[in-house]
């Protein structure tokens, strides 16, 4: 018996969704670019929706912001994917949007990652920015798993603040080994492979800095 080839199926498929990470140090504009794409899916007629973590108030309450200033509106959510998910499915926002953005996902736990991918497989575009590395260089949060899981991967750099080469770390000034320490310039720095110090001596012209808590 000959194998039968059925060849292409004519059956209509579901639209697909994807998934897009847009990653970096700080100051490489991640948020920058979120924004950017997120108003070029307004501009062709998508329905968005952005969120972002109440950890993260620095430059706007409501509405991602970059450090050159540029917003888009975004509601503040705790950083845990249950309560995200409680936000997209209980009032039916899901169902009204085509396009899903959420900043700084480096402060969600784990359980961002299925929820991304459901928020995929019914063919939503999810657009997520995040730190990949903390500042002692170790994968952050969620964020490496979301770039192996990605159908795009954007990876960012930053300019060296000690050289002006491309940086791909980000340099925390002060002595706290705190995880997560909000902050922005006078804080961090980025820094290249070549000045990148993952654990500074205290020395008299570090400041102690403000630890944000996660729970």
């Amino acid at each position: 018996m000959q194998p039968v080839d059925s060849g292409p199926s004519n059956l209509p498929c579901a639209v697909p969704g994807v998934l897009e990470v847009i990653t970096g140090p700080m100051f490489s504009g991640k948020s920058e670019e979120l924004i950017r794409r997120l108003k070029r899916a307004r501009i062709a007629r998508q329905r968005v929706s952005c969120f972002k973590p109440d950890i993260d108030l620095r430059y706007h309450r409501t509405a991602i912001a970059s450090h050159s200033e540029q917003t888009h509106e975004a509601a503040v959510v705790t950083p845990n994917a249950e309560r995200l998910r409680e936000e997209l499915f209980a009032t039916r926002l899901v169902d009204r949007v085509e396009v899903i953005g959420l900043d700084e996902v480096q402060f969600f736990d784990n359980a961002i990652l299925p929820l991304a991918m459901e928020l995929v497989s019914m063919g939503k575009r999810v657009i997520l920015a995040g730190l990949d590395t903390t500042f002692a260089n170790e994968p952050f949060g969620p964020v490496p798993a979301l770039m192996a899981l990605a159908d795009k991967v954007t990876k960012l750099n930053a300019v060296c603040m000690t050289c002006g080469q491309p940086a791909i770390h980000t340099q925390r000034l002060g002595h706290s080994q705190e995880l997560v320490v909000v902050g922005a310039a006078g804080m961090y720095e980025a820094r290249c492979r070549a000045h990148f110090q993952p654990y500074v001596e205290e020395s008299a012209e570090q400041m102690d800095l403000p630890v944000v808590a996660t729970s």
